[in-house]
């Protein structure tokens, strides 16, 4: 049969990006080794795939995508399978570069501070995986995590009370391949920066110890952030992160927002 993407195009413009998004599939992925936890978990993924298409293609071979995404399907993935994945896409698909990314959420047990409750916390999660032309191979993890603020401008002027919101943190870091960061570990680093963790469940006494331990370490969207930056400066496997902070302001129309991004 003729093979139309591997046609000659003669308009001589290179593709930077192409290929195919919102493929669902169970993903399975390494977690941080725990005790009498198991060592991987399904979770519902969507994928993003692309590839550099050079100018002298017509087309790329999308159904190659899907093939590539289900020689992997029984592997839990890790950080060299994602390399490992780019790799076949560049070469599979005559690519001059490639681009890989999962989205997904993730569930982590969370503790309750006073009635030792257990619940699961859902984040919204992404590993993001690039080629180049050089076959340099960049990883990135991203995480949004939900955290409590309260406004220590409030406190100071309120003969008593103070208000506080949900402010979310997302987070995409770059690290050293020979080198892993779990998504726990950045997710309970991000939480130790708030005003206060968020959990699902919570009885009276979580309540109220929540309440109070928001209302004693108040924050603005700057100390969320900084108080971030600092974690990610001391993390020498770190080379690069891009925070972004959004309070979802209780008592205004508008949000508070703010953003850093530092390659190390």
């Amino acid at each position: 049969m003729i093979d139309v993407q591997n046609q000659q195009d003669k308009r001589n413009i290179p593709i930077q990006k192409v290929g195919v998004k919102d493929v669902e599939i169970p993903l399975r992925i390494e977690r941080k080794p725990e005790e009498n936890k198991p060592d991987s978990v399904v979770v519902y993924a969507k994928v993003k795939m692309s590839v550099g298409l050079p100018s002298h293609f017509k087309g790329t071979h999308m159904s190659r995508f899907i093939e590539i995404l289900n020689d992997y399907r029984s592997e839990a993935l890790s950080i060299d399978d994602i390399e490992r994945i780019l790799f076949d896409m560049k070469n599979r698909l005559d690519a001059t570069t490639a681009y890989l990314k999962f989205d997904f959420k993730y569930f982590i047990e969370k503790i309750a501070p006073k009635s030792k409750n257990k619940s699961l916390m859902c984040y919204d999660c992404a590993f993001e995986g690039e080629l180049d032309k050089d076959c340099n191979f960049k990883i990135y993890l991203i995480v949004k995590v939900p955290l409590t603020t309260l406004c220590p401008c409030s406190k100071e002027i309120s003969d008593y009370g103070a208000h506080n919101q949900r402010a979310i943190v997302k987070a995409r870091i770059s690290y050293d391949n020979e080198n892993n960061i779990w998504l726990e570990d950045l997710i309970k680093t991000i939480e130790e920066c708030a005003s206060c963790e968020i959990y699902p469940l919570l009885k009276r006494e979580d309540e109220k110890f929540v309440t109070e331990a928001a209302y004693n370490n108040p924050k603005f969207v700057e100390d969320i952030i900084r108080d971030v930056v600092i974690q990610m400066e001391n993390n020498d496997v770190i080379r690069y992160y891009k925070i972004e902070v959004e309070a979802q302001e209780s008592i205004h129309t508008h949000n508070a927002w703010a953003m850093q991004e530092h390659k190390k």
